[in-house]
Order: structure tokens, then sequence, then C-alpha cells
């Protein structure tokens, strides 16, 4: 008598390669999101001057919501049999997001944050592409968490495009996508 799960989507036994696949990915992106509130919480804390508080603000605000992905990445390890990995398995990556030699530069900041946000989009982009037709549920889950770092990346590149005009950043700085001009900034950066 077989015990195996059935044909029950991602979760039957038929899957499981799959289904192992899919919680490699989680795994990783359960770990970005951790190390990115690290991240944000010393770079909330260690930025000086009147120009990066709207950034230490931004940060402390999205500490949260990243702490909140990283749940829902564990649930969903869990949730397809997975075990959630503890601190001995995770590694550093963020190299761009440590602090600064110098606490006054904040757009060593505002490039961290955009580099790890589009590392995060491209990492989210991925899963919901290898989830497409067998996961809807972590499909779902994806899609919503990938809007919430395109947002947060955007709002970094606004950012960033500030110290542009006052050339204290490059052009070059940003995001491909993000170098064009849109019509509401009316000229070329």
């Amino acid at each position: 008598m077989q015990t195996g799960r059935g044909p029950e989507g991602i979760l039957s036994q038929e899957m499981t390669g799959k289904r192992e696949e899919i919680i490699e990915l989680l795994k990783t992106a359960y770990f970005m999101e951790l190390e990115t509130v690290m991240n944000y919480v010393s770079e909330s804390i260690n930025p000086d001057g009147v120009r990066a508080q709207q950034i230490k603000e931004d940060l402390a605000a999205d500490i949260d919501e990243e702490l909140d992905h990283a749940r829902q990445f564990a649930a969903r390890i869990k949730e397809l049999y997975g075990v959630v990995p503890g601190s001995m398995d995770f590694h550093a990556d963020q190299v761009l997001l440590q602090p600064p030699d110098h606490q006054t530069d904040v757009v060593h900041v505002i490039k961290g944050v955009i580099d790890a946000e589009t590392k995060a989009i491209e990492l989210y982009t991925r899963i919901i592409a290898v989830t497409e037709e067998d996961d809807p549920v972590t499909n779902d889950m994806t899609v919503a968490i990938l809007h919430d770092e395109q947002g947060h990346r955007r709002r970094f590149e606004g950012y960033l495009k500030e110290y542009i005009a006052q050339g204290k950043a490059s052009k070059e700085d940003l995001p491909p996508a993000s170098r064009a001009t849109s019509p509401e900034e009316g000229s070329a950066l």
C-alpha cells in the first residue's frame, strides 16, 4: 500500500524535486531578508548629518516590513516540509550595505540599499518564474513581496537622483531602468 501524498500539487510526492528546489530558493530569500534587517538596523542608527535623517527614518520604518518578509519565507519553507535554517547556515553577502568609513557618507548607504533591493528583486523574480505553474501559493506570496521591494528600491533611487543633481553621485550609480529621464524630472541628468 502506497502512503504518498498523492496528486496534491507541490505537496505531492511526485513534486519532491521541484519542492526541494523551491525550498532552497526560499532559504536564500529568508537569509537575504534577515541580512537586510541587520544592515537596515545599523544604517538607521549610524549615519550622521541633517541629510541622513530621512534615510535613517525610512530604513527604520522598513525594518519591520523586511522582518515580516523573512517570517513569510520561513513559514512557507515549513509548509513545504522544509526546515527553516538557523544561524550556522547563514553567510553575509551585502557588501555594499556595510557601514561607510565616514558616517556622513549618505550616498554610500543609498547605493547599498539600492544594491540590496536589486538583488532581492532578481531573486524574487526567479522564484516567481520557478513557481509559476507548480506552486501558486509561493508564487502569490513572492509577487506581493516583490512589489514591496520594488517600491523600496524606487524610493531610494529618488534619493540618489537628488544627490546626482547636486553632483555628489553619478548617474551610473542608478540601475539601468532608472537612468532614463521621467517626464516629471523635465531634463536629463
